[in-house]
């Protein structure tokens, strides 16, 4: 992970792609200005916010049946984000979920929840309506 470079007014955004499934944004964040860190866990997201906190998290909620106290890995990060809640969340999920992530965000705010498949048109107007709040 590079060094933050505190001269960089550049928008941080981070994403959190543990499942995939859907293109690779990467190019879409950079183009649209965002200095965009892409990691592969919650874990990683978690250490990469000990040293700086984005503007803009995209990350999945996959469902996992088996946590006793959560729905999902999703839910560890927004619980560290309530204090920063001018981070805007972004959320890929499964439909068939739906009603799982309804519960997550009765507690935590999503700034937008996006279906798979994931539409990347969608995504830019998402991300270009967070640059503009």
């Amino acid at each position: 992970m590079a060094a933050p470079n505190p001269t960089d007014d550049r928008p941080r955004l981070l994403a959190i792609v543990e499942l995939g499934g859907y293109p690779n944004l990467t190019g879409l964040y950079r183009r649209l200005g965002f200095d965009a860190e892409v990691v592969p866990s919650q874990r990683k997201a978690q250490a990469y916010l000990k040293g700086r906190i984005p503007d803009v998290v995209v990350a999945e909620y996959n469902f996992q049946s088996d946590f006793r106290d959560r729905s999902s890995n999703l839910e560890t990060l927004m619980a560290r984000l309530q204090r920063h809640p001018e981070v805007k969340v972004i959320c890929f999920y499964q439909p068939e979920y739906q009603e799982k992530l309804a519960g997550m965000q009765a507690r935590f705010p999503l700034f937008e929840t996006i279906p798979f498949p994931v539409d990347q048109d969608r995504v830019e107007a998402t991300l270009l309506r967070a640059l503009e709040a």
